[in-house]
C-alpha cells in the first residue's frame, strides 16, 4: 500500500525537485525552447506565405501564358488569312495577265488574218482586173480584126466625144 499512499517526506522532496526543475527549466530552457518554437512557427508561416505567393504568381504566369498563346494563335490565324488573301490576289492577277496576253494574241491573230484577207482580196482584184483586161483585149482584137468594124468604132467614139 505504500505505492498508493506516499509518505510526506517523499511528497515534499518530489515537490521540491519539481519546483527546482521547473525553476531551472523556466530560467534556462523555457525561453530558448519558446524562442525556437516561435522562430520555427515564424519560418513555417513565412514558408506558407511564400507558397501562397508562389501559387498566386504561378496562376498569374499561367494566365499570362494562356493569353500569349491566344495572341499567338490569333496572329497565326491572321498570317494564314493574309497569306490566303495574298495567294488569291496573286492567282487572280496571274489569271488577269494571262487573259490579257491571250486577248492580245487573239487580237494580233485577228489583225493578221484581216490583213492577209485584205491582201488576198487586193491580189484577187488585181488578178481579176488583169484577166478582165486580157479577155477584153482578146475580144476587142477579135471584134476589130477587120477594117469596117474599126471605122465604125472610131466614128462612134468620135460622136461620143462631140456630145460631151
Amino acid at each position: 500500500m505504500d505505492l498508493v499512499l506516499p509518505d510526506f517526506g517523499l511528497l515534499f522532496w518530489t515537490g521540491l525537485v519539481f519546483i527546482i526543475l521547473l525553476f531551472l527549466l523556466t530560467k534556462f530552457a523555457w525561453k530558448p525552447i519558446l524562442n525556437m518554437v516561435n522562430v520555427r512557427e515564424q519560418k513555417i508561416t513565412e514558408a506558407l506565405d511564400l507558397a501562397e505567393k508562389t501559387k498566386s504568381e504561378m496562376k498569374l504566369l499561367a494566365a499570362q501564358n494562356e493569353q500569349l498563346l491566344q495572341e499567338a494563335r490569333a496572329e497565326r490565324d491572321g498570317m494564314i488569312k493574309d497569306a490566303k488573301v495574298l495567294t488569291t490576289k496573286m492567282v487572280d492577277e496571274a489569271k488577269g495577265r494571262a487573259k490579257e496576253e491571250a486577248d492580245k494574241v487573239i487580237a494580233n491573230a485577228t489583225a493578221t488574218i484581216e490583213a492577209q484577207k485584205v491582201a488576198a482580196m487586193a491580189e484577187l482584184k488585181t488578178q481579176m482586173a488583169s484577166f478582165s483586161l486580157e479577155i477584153a483585149e482578146k475580144i476587142i482584137r477579135g471584134e476589130l480584126a477587120n477594117n469596117d468594124k474599126q471605122k465604125a468604132l472610131a466614128d462612134q467614139l468620135a460622136a461620143d466625144i462631140n456630145l460631151n
